[in-house]
């Protein structure tokens, strides 16, 4: 009868002792919910010294994880150190010594998964569960492995860093330029003294890869991601999107159509009326369509010390049920048996609508010059908004289409580039209308 399981946390950082805090705290709740204990076997850190709210006293503790690893009490080797390199190591060896594997590391999901998926092989009796690398405190991944295993999934839109979105939000309420509102997201710990992981979409593109790679049951990597970050949104384009009925969001987007995947991040132009549009601050949501199960959508905390904690636990009871069931691997690693034949579709072959800024000189026919080369390349303009200020200034020409090839446009906006009437490259950010679709 397996009446406890026994986890080495390798990592106290603020996942890691967010995990220790709950375990102390829900100790009771959890036995009465699953039938046995959690138990803190050891907890591993490189700095055992800093004040975490703990005490660590009450504790194995340790500077080496080998310590962790190799004790047979350990039932789960629970890595919250991050990285690729140092992270890697520790789950492979644990998997070598027939242990489980929980993570919040979605870098090293992402960059690495098919390295996890190769060393489970000759570890079948181990398990990996990462609910915690995407979304913080919400269950997505969950929701796509399980919830929804018998539906095709045709799109997932997500919020899915809560720094970005805590800039933007900024930018948009208090009418404060970028760099302004990341000073504050720093000030406030939303953001990294180096946030560029952030701010270049890097975070969510790996988010995305993860997703897109349980959602369509075929490894896909960063690399495979196309990203854009937000450093370069002008308070203006803020502006001028709410005037159009738009919001600028950080959108991770996937997408199914005739077995090509769309698989990107990058500053997006949402409908006001759509309830992503309405999410603020540091908060994450993401909205999945089914072919049976129709729109859903999660919402909740994204990131920090109790919502991940949250996840981590979670999939600690899942593997702890499974031993308890002797039911290992119930449910895959990245939820298919047999890898499926899937396309990445190339950026330059998507097709969605556009919103343009064009900063150009003040005179009649500087309107025409520009829908023509558009139209040169079949690309129809949905609205335009034009406003004056002077002879001498270049003034903002803001204009949407209707959909249109990436490669048309990027064609377009070269040419445009060229001409002696506009001042700088066209600013450009993609439109998602975010429409359902039928069933089925």
């Amino acid at each position: 009868m397996h009446k406890c399981t026994k986890i080495g946390i390798v990592g106290l950082g603020t996942v890691g002792t967010g995990v220790t805090k709950l375990i102390e705290k829900n100790k009771d709740l959890i036995r009465k919910r699953c039938g046995f204990d959690i138990e803190i076997g050891w907890l591993c850190d490189i700095d055992l010294e800093r004040d975490r709210g703990i005490d660590l006293s009450k504790y194995r503790c340790t500077t080496n994880y080998m310590d962790v690893i190799e004790d047979d009490e350990v039932d789960i080797v629970v890595e919250l150190v991050g990285g690729t390199g140092v992270a890697f190591d520790i789950i492979a060896q644990a998997l070598k010594r027939g242990k489980s594997i929980v993570t919040a590391n979605k870098a090293l999901i992402a960059k690495r998964g098919k390295e996890l998926i190769e060393l489970l092989k000759n570890s079948p009796k181990s398990e990996i569960g990462f609910e915690a690398s995407v979304g913080g405190g919400i269950p997505i991944i969950k929701t796509i492995k399980e919830s929804l295993a018998g539906n095709r999934i045709k799109s997932i839109y997500g919020i899915i860093n809560g720094t970005v979105n805590y800039i933007l939000t900024r930018m948009e309420k208090d009418n404060v330029d970028f760099g302004t509102a990341l000073k504050e997201a720093q000030k406030k710990g939303y953001a990294e003294a180096d946030p560029s992981l952030d701010i270049d979409g890097i975070d969510a593109a790996h988010k995305a890869s993860i997703l897109a790679t349980i959602t369509f049951g075929r490894f896909i990597g960063i690399e495979d991601v196309f990203v854009e970050g937000i450093s370069n949104i002008d308070l203006m384009d803020i502006k001028f999107s709410l005037e159009l009925g738009y919001r600028i969001k950080l959108l991770a987007i996937i997408k199914e159509n005739k077995g090509e995947i769309e698989i990107r991040v990058h500053p997006t132009l949402i409908p006001l009326e759509h309830p992503l549009a309405k999410i603020d601050g540091v908060y994450n949501a993401l909205s999945i369509f089914a072919d049976f199960a129709g729109h859903i959508m999660v919402y909740g905390k994204g990131a920090g010390m109790y919502p991940t904690a949250s996840s981590v636990i979670a999939d600690i009871i899942d593997i702890s049920r499974n031993i308890k069931n002797s039911s290992t691997n119930r449910v895959p690693i990245f939820s298919f048996v047999d890898e499926i034949d899937v396309k990445i579709k190339p950026v330059e072959e998507i097709v969605t609508n556009y919103y343009l800024r064009i900063m150009a000189v003040d005179k009649p026919g500087v309107l025409s010059k520009i829908s023509g080369i558009l139209a040169k390349q079949e690309i129809s303009i949905e609205a335009v908004i034009q406003k004056g200020r002077g002879e001498k200034d270049l003034v903002p020409i803001v204009m949407t289409t209707h959909e249109a090839k990436e490669k048309s446009i990027q064609k377009a906006i070269e040419e445009i580039s060229s001409l002696d009437i506009v001042g700088g490259k066209p600013i450009l950010y993609r439109i998602e209308r975010l429409e359902d679709g039928p069933l089925m």
